[in-house]
């Protein structure tokens, strides 16, 4: 037993992963056993503080692998942290967009978001665990990486604002072609079993609520493809790659119901991060030139641009309804709506 608690897993002991994921499985057993058992609405407050959980146990577990590995170690966690909780904001507005859609009342939103939370530790797991074999086979795939974070950068500068057509997302037409949907909500359930339509025999179909569940993974899949490279930039320690993109998403997540009534107030934080995606990409082609970039650097200056971006946003709408005026792309969702 003590081998294999020593033995070596995508370049840590196995006892520092299972370590991980007993915290995230308490904490996720604690929201929904103990802070949300029944189904009820988040006021901003209770997200707040729940959110300022989760931000705690983030950086008191980056303080202890600072300890433990290292302060390379853990500036990397934190600048992967610091990468993925920003670029994840521009999700918020997606995620809002879906309930809103779907017409899911507030009291159902956190069960969607929670169960979407399982959804993204395995995703993200699948897509790391890809990500760490690809660069270790092959090295130039952090080139690809670098040159694919600098054009999303440009991208998102460029990018206009548009509204995305839910109606029409191809995942979403395929869905309603493939299994049985209410037509309504059945409260909290995302299965439910009732009379076919043409044999009159008890049938399962499927609620709003799956459907509104199934849109959230898939825009959390789509956004994980610029950030899963923006942190492999930072560091290829699957390790730290892992844990700060789950302990970013579980903190956003709680935050949701604080964000989505004010994320019209950081309209300006995507230039911010358009900026960051371009050092980022950029500082992978210096490496054979002025040398690698140390990580004490790369998170100061992710920290000013994101500190920026958010300063700006919340002085040009320090006004009661005022709002920015220039555009802003509102999420991947919408670029894939924009390119049909």
């Amino acid at each position: 037993m003590t081998e294999f608690l020593f033995a070596d897993f995508l370049g840590q002991p196995a006892w520092l992963w299972l370590a991980f994921i007993g915290i995230v499985m308490a904490l996720l057993a604690f929201d929904l056993g103990v802070l949300h058992r029944d189904d009820r609405a988040i006021d901003v407050g209770e997200s707040l503080w729940l959110s300022a959980g989760y931000v705690a146990v983030a950086t008191l577990f980056g303080g202890w692998l600072w300890w433990h590995l290292g302060s390379e170690s853990g500036i990397e966690y934190f600048t992967g942290y610091l990468i993925e909780k920003s670029l994840s904001l521009d999700n918020v507005f997606v995620i809002a967009l879906i309930f809103s859609f779907f017409a899911v009342p507030r009291e159902y939103q956190h069960r969607v978001l929670f169960w979407g939370v399982l959804g993204v530790i395995v995703l993200r797991a699948l897509m790391i665990g890809l990500g760490a074999a690809l660069v270790a086979q092959f090295s130039w795939v952090l080139y690809f990486f670098g040159g694919f974070l600098v054009w999303t950068g440009i991208r998102m500068l460029r990018m206009p604002d548009h509204a995305p057509d839910l109606d029409r997302h191809p995942l979403l037409l395929w869905l309603r072609r493939h299994i049985r949907v209410t037509p309504r909500l059945h409260g909290s359930a995302f299965v439910v079993r009732e009379p076919h339509p043409v044999t009159g025999r008890p049938v399962l179909w499927a609620t709003p609520l799956l459907l509104a569940l199934v849109m959230v993974e898939f825009a959390d899949l789509v956004f994980a493809v610029d950030s899963v490279p923006a942190i492999f930039a930072i560091t290829t320690d699957p390790f730290m790659v892992y844990t700060s993109n789950i302990f970013a998403i579980l903190g956003l997540r709680a935050l949701y119901f604080a964000l989505a009534a004010m994320i019209h107030r950081f309209a300006y934080l995507q230039y911010a991060l358009a900026l960051v995606l371009v050092f980022i990409g950029t500082k992978i082609f210096l490496v054979n030139i002025t040398g690698k970039i140390p990580a004490a650097v790369s998170l100061g200056v992710t920290g000013s641009l994101i500190a920026g971006g958010v300063l700006l946003s919340l002085w040009k709408t320090r006004s009661a309804g005022k709002r920015p005026t220039p555009s802003r792309k509102r999420g991947k969702l919408q670029a894939d709506q924009a390119n049909g």
